[in-house]
């Protein structure tokens, strides 16, 4: 184990240092500097080796964290790292983006602030690249089955590596110019500068996965030519259908989909030049949605200095600390201060969004209302209107499920109620041999749980390919997801 003293010598947690307000809004790097290892240590040395460790409860991937905190302190980062790669492909991802409810879930954290599991994750990933341990792992032989991967997302890629690993021959279709996903085009650099997709990538290139890029399935190749080619094919295009606010002015010049934002920001940042480029300078913006895809545009805004950035949420703020009926090891909904919440712009609550104004068809202006609860429900309230000037209005509403692309006309694939694909407890479709995993099959949710169900729809898949598998599946597709907007 870890320092058996440690939680009780090193009370305060310490998180990785953000760099200062006024340089990092100056460019497009990663917010976060590297932790002094002396604190690291420290800090992986709070682990308390429980008798029950709740924090693998907490994660969906089981990573093995008690393990490779013991390791970290004891400054073996090569052993660390098999460990965490023991359980998870890509810690390099999860490390920055998950919101960790495996800290939720700390058992040090009944009492005292949890241990600070993330940041020791992707110190000891970074640490790994740095120093040339993360090798490629080709299979010893080929099984002479293929799969087509379709969505080049956190959960494409996990089904690619495991299956790659295994022995299949895996090609993975992404209708985007490069592999990634919303990993690529969805995540500021802020938060994921690119380069941590692409030196995994070169390691999946390496052990002999495919890549197919600008291929859009449903057109350009159906999913009935994917089938008859390959044995196995995966759905992995994720909920990309974005929520929309039906309300009148939506047709506004100004009025946007928070990605319709994002996407072309993140080409921009990577040297291309997108002709839908949405540029906030001087502009008064509004968001509406407070969750993680609303704090990335806050971000953006400000690199792009906007006039004013506002944030409205229609419910109340959440508290600072636990409620009464989410108690420990639950994952609590709490008041977040995120980086780009700390570089400024104001967070507004209960703001019901009545109507977008503004003149000879464009947005000047969002009319709001204080929310008031009404037999369950959340509606505007009466005689409390006010506009707020606005020059862009950003939707993050959250998502409603995949996009349908031909896959029932093409391989008659349903989708439930939720506007998911639907699969039964193999990850499989009604249609054989079809697989589906992430948030396609489960809705939106956290990146941790599309790496966890793309590790196991790859067991499915060899398992239904070779009528066995040695690959772990850590959830199954009835687990429920912890989804945050």
């Amino acid at each position: 184990m870890a320092d058996p003293r440690g939680f009780l010598k090193v009370r305060q947690r310490e998180t990785q240092p953000r760099r200062p307000v006024p340089v990092r809004i100056m460019d497009w790097k990663e917010v976060y500097e590297a932790q002094e290892k002396g604190v690291l240590k420290s800090q992986a040395g709070r682990c308390m080796d429980c008798g029950v460790p709740f924090c693998h409860q907490g994660c969906p991937l089981g990573n093995l964290i008690p393990e490779w905190n013991d390791l970290v302190w004891r400054d073996k980062g090569e052993e660390a790292i098999e460990r965490l790669h023991a359980t998870n492909n890509f810690p390099e991802f999860t490390g920055r983006l998950c919101p960790a409810p495996c800290e939720a879930s700390c058992v040090l954290g009944i009492n005292q602030p949890a241990v600070t599991i993330k940041q020791v994750e992707v110190s000891i990933i970074d640490q790994a690249f740095d120093n040339d341990w993360v090798q490629p792992l080709p299979p010893t032989r080929l099984t002479g089955k293929t799969v087509a991967v379709v969505g080049s997302g956190p959960a494409g890629l996990a089904v690619a590596q495991q299956l790659t690993r295994v022995g299949h021959t895996v090609a993975v279709y992404e209708r985007d110019d490069k592999i990634g996903g919303l990993l690529r085009y969805g995540i500021p650099d802020f938060k994921m500068e690119k380069e941590q997709v692409d030196r995994r990538l070169e390691q999946m290139k390496a052990e002999g996965t495919r890549f197919r890029t600008g291929v859009a399935v449903g057109t350009d190749v159906t999913w009935e030519q994917l089938r008859r080619r390959y044995d196995a094919v995966v759905v992995a295009t994720g909920a990309t259908v974005p929520r929309d606010l039906p309300i009148p002015g939506r047709d506004l010049d100004g009025v946007h989909f928070a990605m319709d934002y994002l996407v072309p920001s993140n080409r921009k940042v990577a040297g291309e030049n997108p002709e839908n480029h949405i540029d906030a300078r001087g502009k008064h913006v509004v968001i509406l949605g407070g969750g993680d895809t609303g704090a990335d545009c806050i971000g953006t805004a400000h690199r792009h200095q906007a006039a004013s950035v506002t944030t409205l949420a229609i419910g109340k703020q959440p508290p600072a600390e636990r409620a009464a009926h989410q108690p420990w090891p639950t994952f609590p909904t709490l008041f977040e201060v995120a980086s780009a919440h700390e570089e400024g712009g104001e967070r507004t609550y209960l703001a019901s969004t009545v109507e977008f104004v503004g003149e000879n068809g464009k947005l000047t202006g969002v009319k709001v209302a204080e929310t008031e609860f009404v037999d369950g429900k959340r509606l505007p309230k009466a005689g409390t209107e006010r506009i707020i000037p606005a020059d862009l209005v950003f939707l993050s509403l959250g998502f409603t499920g995949a996009e349908p692309a031909g896959i029932t006309e093409q391989v008659s694939a349903e989708f439930d109620g939720r506007g998911n694909v639907a699969r039964d407890g193999y990850y499989m479709t009604n249609t054989e041999g079809v697989f589906v995993a992430g948030d396609a099959g489960r809705g939106q949710s956290l990146i941790v749980w599309a790496i966890a169900e793309g590790r196991a729809c790859a067991a499915a898949v060899d398992r239904f390919l070779m009528g066995s598998t040695i690959l772990p599946a850590p959830v199954a597709p009835t687990d429920r997801a912890i989804a945050v907007l």
